[in-house]
């Protein structure tokens, strides 16, 4: 592992499948009554997020606190950015106080970068989404779903997505998730296309490693997952498209054109969703939409780069020997994790 995470791209093959190897030993700690490991205990990390966020902001704050890092929330509002503070002092400051691990959300595309090779702070950083460019823990998690969900959760582990059709659509100009995406799932080997109107496809995408349809309804039945990307009307600066009912009439995904799709196929959405839109409600409250299962892998996902980056190189640390540990503290098998309370 890289000491930071700032783009998929930068993920080998191998890198991506460690962290979502990691992540499955992780998810087990979720299942037990103390979910906590001591892992990252007396790591301070900072959630440093210049935009809003629920899901990923959540997310973060919660694997490291099962991690049992120190946190520290940081949002531009009511902070010294909004009295025109620059990245530059605000890192300086966090340098200062000595943190070990920035989590970086900001508008503008490359800013992570910047931070993490400016050497204005000497910390591992990691990007939580930046502008239109990367979220590479949004793919990760993405990824972890897809292989869970078409490969097994015991029978994937060591696996990539060799062969899996993965069709993404909507709003893929805006969409820092889509870039994220076409880029991890090309390293592990999944065929990727990408289905929008033509003013939402990016210039240049033909060097994308992925195909370009305009035609939702002849990629359904030949996809292993479909994932809706939420139209970010914040970004928009024109009218991409004539009205809301024309788009969705040709982009949206109902329940007529699910039954499409392959029946081991599911359906994906990075969140916030917008019903009646890019996806009704019959289909995002099916069996087959894995909306809830994503946000609960984001944890174990963002778990496992923390981990990785911050606590060691290995995949899980081992229990203590059955040999010399009373069965009364022994809490699973020696391929998991211990938990804080067997500190």
């Amino acid at each position: 592992m890289q000491r930071h995470l700032i783009s998929a791209a930068d993920l080998t093959r191998d890198d991506a499948v460690l962290i979502l190897d990691t992540a499955e030993e992780m998810a087990r700690v979720a299942d037990r009554p103390i979910k906590k490991l001591p892992t990252l205990r007396g790591r301070t990390i900072v959630n440093l997020f210049f935009e809003d966020s629920t899901r990923t902001r959540i997310s973060f704050e919660a694997a490291e606190k099962r991690l049992s890092a120190d946190v520290i929330n940081f949002t531009a509002k009511g902070s010294s950015v909004s009295k025109g503070e620059s990245l530059k002092d605000t890192a300086q400051t966090l340098e200062a106080m000595g943190v070990d691990a920035v989590v970086i959300r900001h508008g503008a595309s490359g800013a992570p970068y910047r931070l993490a090779n400016s050497g204005w702070i000497d910390a591992a950083v990691i990007n939580a989404g930046d502008g239109t460019h990367q979220h590479p823990t949004q793919a990760l998690l993405d990824a972890f779903t897809m292989r869970r969900r078409l490969v097994g959760r015991d029978a994937g582990l060591g696996q990539d997505l060799a062969g899996k059709r993965i069709t993404l659509v909507g709003d893929v100009l805006h969409s820092r998730v889509a870039r994220s995406n076409v880029d991890l799932l090309h390293t592990l080997g999944a065929e990727v296309t990408l289905v929008a109107p033509p003013t939402l496809v990016p210039v240049g995408v033909g060097t994308w490693p992925c195909e370009v349809s305009y035609d939702l309804d002849s990629t359904l039945p030949k996809s292993d997952a479909v994932m809706m990307l939420r139209v970010q009307r914040e970004r928009m600066n024109a009218a991409f498209f004539p009205t809301e009912r024309e788009y969705s009439r040709r982009y949206g995904l109902d329940g007529e054109r699910m039954a499409k799709m392959p029946e081991h196929a599911i359906v994906m959405h990075p969140g916030p969703m917008v019903r009646g839109m890019e996806i009704t409600a019959e289909v995002a409250d099916s069996e087959r939409c894995t909306v809830v299962e994503q946000v609960a892998n984001g944890v174990s996902i963002r778990m496992a780069v923390l981990y990785l980056l911050l606590g060691g190189n290995e995949p899980a640390v081992a229990n203590p020997s059955p040999t010399t540990t009373p069965a009364s503290r022994r809490l699973a098998p020696a391929s998991e994790f211990r938990t804080i309370e067997e500190k």
